[in-house]
């Protein structure tokens, strides 16, 4: 097993499941301990702690004493693309014109609430969905506003903060429709925010350090990954546009206590090689990002060097 190494910076990175689809859950969980991540982003889907399948309570625990004999935190992810219709791609969601079709993905944001308290995690991450065809927005913010309110009382119940995404082309696609939603609720105190750093970069007017520091107070949980600017593609560490040292300087001053996970749902076809790559890349982006922040410690370098936060190193 590879020995946990120093931070830099007081962060905590995870890798997503839904990177690792290839694996079973697992073997996944086993391979990112190996490799010396702090947690995990798990995807709730068919191959991966099944939200509909039978004995979910039992399974559940199965998955709980795993993480905690590996020593990973964790975090409940719920953009599985076709856990709920094998047609429509995260379909049905909390938009959908059918009130029955928006029950089933409030359900499905219940179950994945229970599970996340079954398993210590310390978020539950969701999205808004696209709007609809025939839809106008005021429709469609009504819709969703109505559809949290249930998750919310679950989350309050369990004492697991829902973090809703900022995602391109949904409802919800901005920190700004972020805050439409909070204010349109009456600021529940359960409602955080999942970042999506890779997000800012490809849409927000702010650079990606800025946005963390403006969405400080309401962090609940990161995503990372790197990406262009106005291109929603998740892209390995040193393919895109992001200079990270700046973010995850920014990040940890926040004081975010959390995951930081490593979103790459598209590359599980190499997956254990993306998720070796991303680690060092960050531990790489921490120790530069702490040299440059006075009064940090520096951190010794780890004793593989190849990933580095300068230019692509794509495996």
């Amino acid at each position: 097993m590879t020995a946990h190494e120093p931070s830099a910076l007081p962060l905590r990175f995870g890798y997503g499941t839904n990177g690792l689809t290839d694996l079973r859950l697992d073997d996944a969980l086993g391979l990112l301990a190996d490799l010396g991540y702090d947690g995990v982003g798990l995807t709730l889907d068919h191959m991966h702690l099944d939200p509909l399948a039978p004995d979910l309570a039992a399974r559940t625990r199965h998955v709980a004493r795993r993480l905690d004999e590996l020593g990973l935190g964790v975090t409940v992810e719920t953009g599985a693309r076709y856990v709920l219709d094998p047609r429509r791609k995260h379909g049905p969601s909390l938009l959908d014109p059918d009130p029955d079709d928006r029950a089933r993905r409030v359900g499905l944001l219940v179950r994945a609430v229970r599970v996340a308290a079954d398993l210590g995690a310390h978020a539950v991450h969701c999205f808004s969905g696209t709007v609809p065809d025939a839809t106008d927005e005021d429709t469609a913010w009504k819709r969703l506003t109505d559809a949290f309110e249930p998750v919310l009382d679950a989350a309050s119940e369990a004492g697991v903060p829902l973090a809703v995404e900022p995602e391109p082309g949904h409802l919800l696609a901005t920190l700004a429709d972020f805050h439409h939603l909070r204010h349109a609720l009456g600021d529940p105190e359960p409602l955080g925010l999942t970042l999506d750093i890779g997000h800012c970069q490809c849409l927000e007017p702010l650079a990606p350090a800025d946005c963390v520091r403006e969405a400080a107070p309401w962090l609940r949980h990161v995503q990372i990954e790197d990406m262009r600017r106005g291109v929603h593609e998740h892209l390995p560490f040193g393919d895109g546009e992001i200079d990270f040292p700046p973010v995850l300087a920014a990040l940890a001053a926040t004081g975010y206590q959390g995951l930081t996970v490593v979103e790459l749902p598209r590359h599980s076809h190499a997956g254990p090689r993306f998720a070796a790559h991303s680690l060092p890349y960050l531990r790489r982006a921490a120790r530069l990002a702490a040299e440059r922040t006075p009064g940090t410690p520096p951190v010794p370098a780890p004793g593989d060097p190849s990933a580095t936060p300068e230019g692509s190193s794509t495996p």
